[in-house]
């Protein structure tokens, strides 16, 4: 599929997803059906443990939306695919990490991408903001997400000016967690996977479902649901052979061999 919007690459336990749709890399319903449908199956596959995001060029990572498509009859509320708008932030029971390795510009949904991920990384002349104010409309998923992740007041500046932020500022706010050239960055974010797909893939699922299900929990409320294993990945780790092999592997002074299972 050399004319598809989204090319893929895999490397051992790491997926690669390229957004490419010249000239911007805007998304439209087709490209968000697409991207769900990777990440669906990048969800299901156990081969696979960390997945990274990023776009071709090097002007822009992702405007968000395509205007031009939704002028040619795209509905902003039409189909976005089973994980909804860019294939991440609705999509069920998804407990795989995820880096943003952004390229360019990153404003509108695409900024929404990006903080659908777990880690971003960011190239030196990388750049974030939410301009849908100026066109007069919300930024949905950004309006719930960004006051969570940066001060708050940094976060209603952005929504209510739409006014840009280089990849320094968004780094020193919390934004992003790393700077790199341009030429470095794809070669770090591919160091962070490698890293991250060498842990232990139950207690990465663990985490993922944790840290999403509890942010709208009362602490001690998150925490007996733990402590129970009534979190579905919790469960599965506190019974699994990779638990068991964590501990060998402490008591024998060696490294761990993670199964997934």
């Amino acid at each position: 599929m050399t004319d598809s919007p989204i090319k893929t690459h895999r490397e051992g336990a790491v997926l690669e997803v390229i957004l490419d749709r010249p000239k911007a890399n805007a998304i439209d319903l087709a490209t968000s059906r697409i991207m769900g449908d990777i990440f669906a199956d990048f969800r299901d596959d156990p081969e696979l443990r960390v997945a990274i995001v990023t776009a071709a060029g090097e002007k822009f990572f992702c405007p968000g939306w395509d205007l031009k498509a939704a002028a040619d009859g795209d509905a902003v509320d039409g189909d976005y695919g089973v994980g909804g708008f860019g294939g991440i932030q609705e999509l069920p029971n998804f407990n795989k990490p995820v880096i943003c390795a952004v390229n360019g510009i990153c404003c509108g949904g695409g900024l929404e991408l990006a903080l659908s991920c777990d880690i971003i990384m960011a190239a030196e002349h990388a750049s974030f903001a939410l301009p849908e104010i100026r066109s007069g409309t919300v930024a949905d998923a950004a309006s719930i997400k960004l006051p969570k992740r940066i001060p708050y007041h940094i976060a209603m500046e952005m929504l209510l000016t739409g006014r840009w932020l280089d990849a320094e500022e968004a780094a020193r706010w919390g934004m992003i967690n790393q700077i790199h050239a341009a030429d470095d960055l794809m070669a770090k974010a591919r160091e962070m996977a490698q890293l991250i797909a060498s842990g232990p893939p139950l207690v990465n699922a663990a985490i993922k479902e944790v840290v999403r299900e509890a942010e709208d929990m009362k602490f001690h409320d998150a925490l007996k649901k733990i402590t129970t294993s009534e979190f579905e990945t919790v469960k599965t780790l506190y019974t699994s052979e990779d638990q068991l092999e964590g501990a060998k592997a402490f008591a024998e002074k060696r490294d761990p061999v993670w199964k997934g299972r």
